[in-house]
């Protein structure tokens, strides 16, 4: 190698190294620069994602919480359906048993106003007819003395012959 072209790159060298050295620098503090940017938008990254994460629990939260109180509230609902179908049910019966009494009731006011028509269609029968047989009575009395009479007026003139009997 020849000197003088060994001096010229070293001088080529030292010129150029100071450019080097600040190109560097200043790349070095870009890079810096650009790892802080960068650090802080992971930062940014990791807290928006926490917030999300916070939002997102709050909301399962709130939607498991509205999940119970539904589950609550369907429950309820039941019981209260159940509650008012017993009552319905026992108020049916309740009625179903004064509708009996009052059919039990009626039956027996009925068969007692049957008796009490059918005693006096009785009695009535019985005072018609004890009125009729009195009327057969005296009408036979009637007709007993009629033919006794009969017998006293036809014995005097006819007395050798009896009477016909009808």
């Amino acid at each position: 190698m020849d000197e003088e072209k060994l001096l010229d790159q070293l001088d080529y060298v030292r010129l150029c190294l100071p450019t080097a050295f600040q190109e560097a620098a200043t790349i070095n503090e870009q890079k810096e620069e650009i790892l802080l940017q960068a650090e802080e938008y992971g930062r940014q990254i990791v807290d928006a994602a926490q917030e999300k994460r916070a939002q997102i629990l709050d909301e399962s939260d709130i939607l498991r919480q509205a999940e119970r109180e539904a589950e609550q509230m369907r429950r309820q609902v039941q019981q209260e359906c159940e509650a008012i179908m017993q009552e319905t049910l026992e108020e049916i019966d309740r009625q179903r048993r004064q509708c009996q009494q009052e059919l039990d009731q009626m039956q027996a006011n009925a068969i007692a106003e049957a008796e009490a028509i059918e005693q006096g269609a009785d009695e009535y029968a019985d005072s018609v007819l004890e009125n009729i047989e009195q009327q057969l009575d005296d009408m036979l009395r009637i007709i007993q003395n009629g033919r006794k009479q009969l017998h006293l007026d036809s014995s005097p003139r006819n007395n050798s012959t009896p009477p016909k009997k009808k």
